[in-house]
């Protein structure tokens, strides 16, 4: 299909629809909705006309106000503002209502990477079916929704958009407009913070109303063309779960809070299997079921709506039942609903009693001080050195990794108690919900394998036993040394006798997950991919030579600086030399929205991923596994990025500038997360204590995404001016790898405007640093242009740009309205009234931006 046809087909369901249904907004339930509507045409002309012009937000915002005379009153004019700002968060709603509506006829274009695709060339090709049943006997795909603050639409309107995309797919105008009015009756946003459980239940909605059935769907392909041998102990598709359990930086999560979400999950999905079980009795009403539909009845009910104390898994005996039925109804009764009991069962072996695998992950640091905290208690263990200042080899070989049952005083600190106590929850979790539960114990910050064997001995002094550990202890490393130094620190955990023995017991499978957000906030967007690609190429070969399963864990946000975009080329292009057995990824915010929002475009991704890992192993080509010339280019473009952004780091007004003129200092007041903005709460604001999370999200607003591209541009123009752009440019054609860093750079660009900020190219403080930046991107662009042999950012995407584009023009409005106000906060006023109305409008236009942007965080 031309790329013409791609666009046409775009423009006519998606724009030309959303511009149609745009017009019921003026039916909404809102106070003056009409003339907001009449109005808010002209304030978005007037808001593109300015920045046009480049000129200042607050020149735009009050040269349009001098056009009506009804508002001379600073109070009419914030009441217009704030009613903007409702009218455009619902017309975000709609435009991605509109679009995943239409996902089917735009967003498959590209079905070689589907699993009908790769059914059809198994199918095609007996040695290629035999290749493919054999890889899925050992691949699997873990997909883990995580709790990080970029998910902000609660249940209740993503109920409504799961109906508003229902009713548009058959246009059902009555609907949609009885839909759009609920919508505009609905809060969007809660006046206090999230707790962690509250967390939990939002993203527990996608678990129930779209992986429960899109997985099994993806799962039952699979089943029906390469008959794959059952498995208890391999599982091709999974799902895990952090909110409730990542308590890294957020003290608000606690055992307490853990247990409760564990047992949420197990409720929530016993709900699931009820409603599928009460169609299977509906409709298996013949004699010789009888009983086992009896036991089924009170099991899924009793999970389903009762307070069932000790808790138990009990997954072997629902598939029992279920298998029993099956047997009866192929025997007896002609095989009427068989197809249905499969599916039941097929679901039962996907989410067992558990739903999805709660990883519990905690910094290092405070892993460290919990175990000091034992090492002092003279009844568990004697030392006769200073194990706190002792060099790591030293802290090893004196661990004993004795078994006691320690128990933690009520009195003890806070994170303490949290460490052992859940250390301790874990067992029961496991006993509730079997072993898949929750069997991971990630530690970030992993700095030394001392930082692994520990936590180990604290799981040994917590009731565990030796024999019985069954935890996999999962590293992360996240900075650029952390990367670096991984290679060594793995080696030296393979190597310990204790930990050597424990990997045999869990069938020699080691997970390493690897960090993407903090090392681009360390190092840069090239320096951070390519240090996590060495880290890969390194830590593969180690685990090869000691003949350990590696998985990698990759933990990506939603944009290309944390880890996003073109995620499924990422995987296909992985060679010889990384481990891709095995796909595990972080989902977050508005990545599980856009791609895992419904069941087509969940289904899609999964797909895509499952395809992705397959033929990346199939069909490794020369080009996938990067020769030492292309390493050596890649290494340099890398390095040179690197001392570019670090260069910008270091700028004494770096971090001033961030906190001058993007909503950063007021994150910490929108109410969409339990966890703080950063690390050290109390402390002043540090770079090395911002999350990630905070750093890609007040770039973002500022419409300048540095994180995505800084040093790029440096990096490409010293190749070029040594002769090296030429084979940059084949590389960019023959290694997916590398083309998929390149085009999810342009990705991370095109959602950045240097005409809303022009005006500070005057400012006597940040005129020079903002000219720094956007000489960098205008640098970085045009090098981009060239290498990808493009007149414009993305035109090897154009439905990808387009929507992107449409999304910019929606959300102007919210970004010249959040830049107006951030000026008057920095005019300082001493009207304290007027402080909070400009801090509100600046919180409510982030939630909008971030909702259009899709992964901008």
């Amino acid at each position: 299909m031309k790329l013409s046809q791609k666009e046409t087909t775009f423009t006519n369901e998606v724009v030309t629809r959303f511009e149609l249904y745009n017009s019921l907004f003026l039916t909404l339930p809102f106070y003056q909705v009409k003339h907001t509507g009449t109005l808010l045409p002209f304030f978005t002309t007037h808001c593109e006309d300015g920045v046009k012009n480049q000129l200042a937000p607050t020149d735009i915002i009050e040269s349009f106000f001098g056009q009506y005379e009804q508002y001379v009153q600073r109070a009419d004019r914030f009441d217009l503002l704030f009613r903007f700002i409702q009218y455009i968060e619902r017309q975000v709603v709609l435009f991605d209502a509109v679009e995943d509506a239409a996902f089917n006829k735009t967003g498959r274009w590209d079905d070689t990477g589907s699993l009908q695709a790769l059914i059809q060339q198994a199918v095609s090709h007996p040695a290629i079916n035999e290749k493919v049943k054999s890889k899925l006997k050992d691949f699997s795909l873990r997909l883990v929704l995580t709790a990080h603050p970029t998910q902000f639409y609660p249940g209740s309107v993503l109920a409504i958009i799961t109906d508003l995309i229902d009713a548009l797919k058959v246009n059902n105008i009555t609907a949609i407009n009885l839909l759009l009015q609920q919508l505009g009756k609905t809060p969007f946003f809660s006046k206090t913070k999230p707790t962690p459980v509250d967390e939990a239940a939002s993203l527990v909605w996608f678990l129930e109303n779209v992986f429960y059935e899109a997985t099994a769907n993806v799962q039952q392909q699979i089943d029906n063309e390469f008959e794959l041998p059952g498995s208890d102990t391999h599982q091709l598709l999974e799902l895990g779960f952090w909110p409730g359990g990542d308590r890294d930086g957020n003290p608000n999560v606690t055992t307490e809070s853990t247990q409760t979400v564990s047992e949420l999950l197990r409720t929530v999905l016993f709900r699931c299997y009820y409603r599928d079980f009460r169609f299977l009795k509906r409709r298996i009403t013949f004699r010789g079921v009888e009983k086992y539909i009896d036991a089924l009845q009170e099991l899924f009910y009793e999970n389903s709506f009762k307070v069932v104390p000790n808790l138990k898994d009990q997954k072997a005996e629902i598939v029992s039942n279920l298998e029993t039925i099956k047997e009866v109804l192929i025997r007896s009764h002609d095989s009427l609903f068989v197809d249905n009991v499969e599916d039941l069962i097929r679901k039962v072996k996907l989410f067992g009693c558990y739903f999805a695998t709660m990883d519990i992950r905690q910094d290092s640091r405070i892993l460290r001080n919990v175990h000091q905290f034992c090492l002092k208690q003279h009844d568990i263990f004697e030392r006769d050195f200073n194990y706190e200042n002792a060099s790591d080899a030293d802290k090893i070989e004196k661990l004993r990794f004795l078994e006691a049952d320690f128990l933690c005083g009520d009195d003890e600190e806070p994170l303490i108690k949290d460490t052992l106590q859940t250390i301790r929850l874990i067992s029961h979790m496991q006993y509730a919900g079997g072993e898949k539960a929750c069997h991971r114990f990630i530690i970030s910050n992993c700095q030394q394998a001392s930082d692994i064997l520990q936590l180990m001995e604290l799981f040994l002094i917590s009731g565990w036993k030796k024999d019985s550990l069954t935890i996999d202890f999962v590293p992360l490393f996240e900075t650029v040394q952390d990367l670096q130094e991984a290679g060594e620190i793995m080696q030296t955990l393979y190597n310990h006798p204790f930990y050597k023995e424990h990997l045999t017991k869990r069938k020699n499978k080691q997970t390493i997950m690897l960090g993407f957000s903090d090392s681009t906030k360390d190092g840069g967007y090239l320096m951070a991919n390519w240090s996590i690609f060495k880290a890969k190429v390194s830590l593969t070969k180690i685990a090869r030579d000691n003949g350990i399963d590696l998985t990698f864990f990759d933990g990506r946000g939603g944009p290309p600086a944390r880890g996003g975009g073109k995620t499924n080329r990422f995987y296909a292009s992985m060679g010889r030399d990384v481990a891709n057995d095995h796909i595990e990824l972080t989902i977050q915010g508005q990545t599980i929205s856009s791609q895992y929002g419904s069941f087509d475009s969940a289904s899609y991704n999964m797909e895509q991923l499952i395809n992705a890992g397959v033929v990346s192993s199939l069909e490794q080509s020369n080009t996938d596994t990067l020769s030492v010339d292309q390493i050596k280019l890649i290494e340099d473009l890398a390095v040179n990025s690197f001392h570019s952004f670090l260069a910008l780091r270091e700028h004494p007004l770096f971090l001033n500038y961030l906190e001058e003129f993007s909503p950063l200092k007021l994150l910490s007041q929108i109410n969409i997360s339990s966890r703080p903005v950063k690390r050290n709460t109390d402390a002043k604001l540090k770079l090395e204590d911002l999350r990630a999370i905070s750093f890609v999200t007040a770039w973002s607003q500022l419409k300048q995404n540095i994180p995505g591209y800084y040093g790029v541009g440096t990096a490409l123009q010293k190749a070029k001016e040594q002769g090296t752009l030429e084979d940059i440019k084949k590389l960019y054609c023959d290694s997916g790898q590398f083309k998929t860093m390149i085009d999810n750079c342009m990705m991370s660009m095109s959602k950045s405007d240097f005409r809303i900020t022009a005006y500070l190219e005057q400012d006597e403080t940040f005129g020079e640093f903002w000219k720094i930046v956007k000489d960098e991107f205008e640098l970085t662009k045009n090098l981009l242009l060239e290498v990808s042999d493009s007149k414009v950012l993305m035109e090897q995407y154009p439905v990808e740009r387009k929507s992107i584009a449409l999304r910019e023009k929606i959300v102007l409005p919210l970004v010249i309205i959040q830049h107006y106000a951030l000026q008057q906060l920095n005019n300082a006023t001493d009207d304290e009234a007027q402080l909070a109305i400009y801090n509100k409008l600046i919180i409510r236009t982030v939630y909008g931006i971030v909702n259009a942007g899709r992964n901008l965080v």
